[in-house]
């Protein structure tokens, strides 16, 4: 070799020696960037871990972060005893390695790796080629620099985020995730020596679900395993597992559950990469797999679709939550998410139209109720029998869901009223009350399942409202609140409680529930309570499109009780609203069954009702009395004669019942005729006893017009009275206008002006209302 070369050389090697030590300096005094520049996958897991969801980070890699505490630390051994044994040892290069390595490649022999950790950390983070001896020199001194400024654990915490385990799999956390569907914490022996093997050849080491045992793979994992055996004998027993055929899975078996809502929490948490949802994946597939079997086998009904919510009313965790029964299937619009879709709730709202009127002091459970025909102005509703069944308790008249008294309810009950009671609720996207009206009782309305499940959960919570969570770790802050009292939240629930035989299996299990059906057949809900969860089914199209069999008993309690018994068969899952009364400020007591009144007095029969000592209703109905009747005619006596007359029980309910109770086929024994020798001299109290007459129309507070030179427009003048009233005379004004039958019409021709309307029966009772009649053209 000439002089000149050699010089060459010789300043060549000086050089880069200088270079490398301006480097290194320059390197140490300066903290360089440690995954600052890295994006990172985000991942959904349930309330146990098990994956929802793992997403792209933003240069299509899945690299999930993951702290080193957060990694098995069989995992992190079987690394370090592959990589870089003396790990903890060097300052960031291995000097015998490289020695080592560099004879090797000199003299021909095998190659061998003498790159750290740190090394390897250095060109993955900084793109280095070490292929060349620049390269190598340029990662030597970004190791050194790296373990300058960073601890041991920092830099193998950000070396198993960075190292590559084949495809576009980067970092343990990810190839957990993707190859056994499981989090770094949990990897068995055989998984762990699996995975610390492949970084080192990812092209020829990468596993895949169809050819997961890999020569190339098994190989190296069986020589590391050997080499573990040496620091842990006491292993060998597990040298049966490293036989068995290796269970991968592919990037293409990662889950996509619970797409709905997994979007919905990516969305309101873009800073975190680890999610943790409220819900149980294995309870949220047991309750998919129900709801998709149930569509399908009513599929020919036109049933295509439904969502459905379960809730922990204990923590109001969301445990599971199905938007709909496809998410890929556009006929169906199955990526909109159900639980979160404005729909009309139909009768599911009516139970705190009762609970508000309990905390009000207006009914208990057995207050008698009317279920007969009724105008509200020009409004006149029907049930959805079209039928009325007379007097009939609250309790009945919730469970049957009759529609004439909950609206007869929702006009008496006032600040609040259920229009305030659902906006302070929280129930969005409400219009002004005027726009409502009484329909809001019937689903004029439109809430979401997620507000509709918040309702109920706030019952079997004693009255107080709670947020839904669905994240468990960003759980919102908002203030528990009292929306009613504990005694009305339980006794609208025991009103509702029944063990229905043609729905369930579980007849031994309590269930309070409500169903409910939109005007026109577009929905049919099921909501209820059962030992500490809420759940919320619906039945309908998001296209908004009607059906007739979308009925709520028909088309969503049967599905509704299906995940009922599925929920109780996998758990221990016991009512715990009855034994609330005994903590409660309520007494249970005895009422007239017929009328609902605490007096018995004359009742025929009793039972057992809750009552709230101060707030319950005490009137009396005086539905049952004692007439005095002449025992030689049956006529009704002015007077008492001993031997001549005696006291008769009669069952006398006002007029308006009467007509509804003959049109069903209950004929009740009618009040016998006066007695001709009875007068206006007779005893007040025997005569004028009973009801006074009700006013049914015209209603104050409604304006009523009167059209100039019509001579058709009329005023119905209506009053319900006492069963013993035969003739209402009408007076306006203390005018004398004419008489009516009770329950029937009586018509006048109105005038502009402002009125006062009297009715008097024939029994001399009366009753008043105010009459504001506007002219218009």
């Amino acid at each position: 070799m000439s002089i000149l070369l050699r010089r060459i050389i010789g300043f060549i090697l000086i050089s880069c020696a200088i270079v490398f030590v301006s480097l290194t300096v320059a390197f140490l005094v300066h903290k360089p960037p440690l995954l600052d520049n890295i994006s990172f996958s985000r991942a959904v897991y349930d309330r146990h871990g098990q994956l929802l969801r793992l997403t792209l980070s933003t240069d299509q890699k899945y690299r999930l972060f993951t702290s080193l505490k957060d990694i098995s630390p069989q995992f992190r051994e079987a690394v370090l005893l592959h990589e870089d044994k003396y790990f903890y040892s060097h300052i960031g290069v291995n000097p015998l390695s490289l020695i080592r390595a560099t004879w090797q490649t000199a003299t021909g022999g095998r190659k061998i790796g003498a790159s750290t950790i740190s090394m390897q950390l250095a060109r993955l983070e900084y793109g280095i080629h070490s292929h060349h001896i620049a390269g190598k020199l340029m990662q030597i001194a970004r190791a050194l620099q790296l373990e300058a400024h960073y601890s041991k654990g920092e830099l193998l915490e950000a070396y198993l985020n960075r190292a590559s385990y084949g495809y576009n799999i980067e970092g343990v956390g990810a190839a957990t995730a993707i190859y056994f569907h499981k989090t770094p914490q949990r990897l068995t022996l055989p998984e762990a020596l699996t995975l610390a093997v492949i970084p080192q050849s990812p092209s020829r080491r990468k596993p895949s679900s169809y050819a997961p045992d890999k020569p190339a793979l098994i190989d190296a994992r069986n020589r590391l395993f050997a080499q573990w055996l040496n620091a842990h004998p006491s292993d060998r027993i597990q040298q049966a597992y490293f036989a068995l055929p290796l269970m991968v899975f592919g990037r293409s078996d990662l889950p996509f559950a619970l797409p709905q809502l997994t979007h919905d929490l990516l969305t309101r948490n873009r800073h975190d990469q680890h999610i943790t949802a409220s819900v149980d994946l294995d309870t949220q597939d047991l309750l998919t797999d129900i709801l998709r079997k149930y569509v399908g086998d009513h599929h020919e009904i036109g049933i295509r679709n439904a969502s459905a919510l379960l809730v922990d009313t204990l923590n109001m965790h969301v445990i599971a939550s199905i938007g709909s029964v496809d998410f890929a299937n556009a006929e169906i619009n199955g990526q909109v998410d159900g639980t979160r879709a404005k729909r009309s709730p139909g009768s599911t709202l009516k139970p705190f139209i009762y609970a508000l009127a309990i905390d009000q002091g207006l009914i208990h459970p057995l207050s008698i109720l009317y279920d007969v025909p009724v105008n509200f102005g020009s409004y006149a509703p029907d049930n959805y029998d079209k039928d009325f069944r007379g007097p009939i308790s609250a309790r009945d008249a919730l469970r049957l869901s009759r529609n004439i008294p909950a609206l007869r309810l929702a006009a008496e009950i006032q600040k609040p009223d259920l229009y305030d009671f659902i906006k302070n609720a929280g129930i969005t996207g409400l219009r002004d009350r005027a726009q409502y009206g009484l329909s809001l009782v019937l689903g004029g309305a439109e809430v979401t399942m997620r507000e509709l499940a918040t309702l109920y959960a706030m019952l079997a919570n004693d009255g107080v409202l709670k947020p839904l969570i669905t994240d468990v770790d960003n759980a919102t802050l908002d203030k528990p609140r009292r929306l009613l009292s504990p005694e009305a939240s339980f006794m609208t629930l025991d009103m509702l409680a029944t063990r229905p035989k043609e729905y369930t299996t579980s007849r031994d299990r309590v269930v309070y529930w409500k169903t409910g059906t939109s005007n026109g057949f577009h929905d049919a809900w099921t909501a209820g309570v059962f030992g500490h969860y809420v759940l919320v089914v619906w039945v309908g199209n998001f296209n908004g499109s009607n059906n007739p069999a979308f009925v709520g008993a028909r088309a969503a309690a049967p599905v509704f009780f299906q995940m009922i018994d599925a929920v109780n068969a996998s758990e221990s899952n016991h009512d715990i609203i009855a034994s609330k009364a005994q903590h409660l400020r309520l007494r249970k007591i005895d009422v007239c069954a017929t009328t609902g009144d605490v007096s018995l007095e004359n009742c025929p029969a009793s039972d057992k009702g809750w009552f709230i000592p101060g707030v319950s209703p005490i009137h009396n109905h005086d539905i049952y009395r004692k007439i005095l009747v002449d025992l030689r005619t049956g006529e009704r006596a002015c007077y008492f004669q001993s031997g001549i007359t005696d006291y008769r029980t009669f069952e006398i309910w006002p007029t308006e019942l009467q007509h509804t109770l003959e049109s069903a086929g209950i004929h009740k024994t009618p009040l016998p005729q006066w007695q001709k020798s009875c007068s206006e001299s007779a005893d007040a109290e025997t005569i004028n006893d009973g009801q006074k007459p009700t006013i049914t129309s015209p209603q104050s507070g409604i304006e009523y017009h009167a059209h100039v030179n019509d001579t058709n427009d009329t005023v119905p003048f209506i009053a319900n009275a006492d069963g013993d009233a035969q003739t209402m005379h009408w007076f306006l004004n203390n005018k004398y206008l004419g008489a009516s039958k009770p329950a029937e019409p009586f018509s006048w021709h109105p005038e502009p002006g402002q009125y006062y309307v009297r009715v008097v029966d024939d029994r001399g009772r009366s009753n008043t209302t105010n009459l504001l009649v506007v002219s218009m053209p």
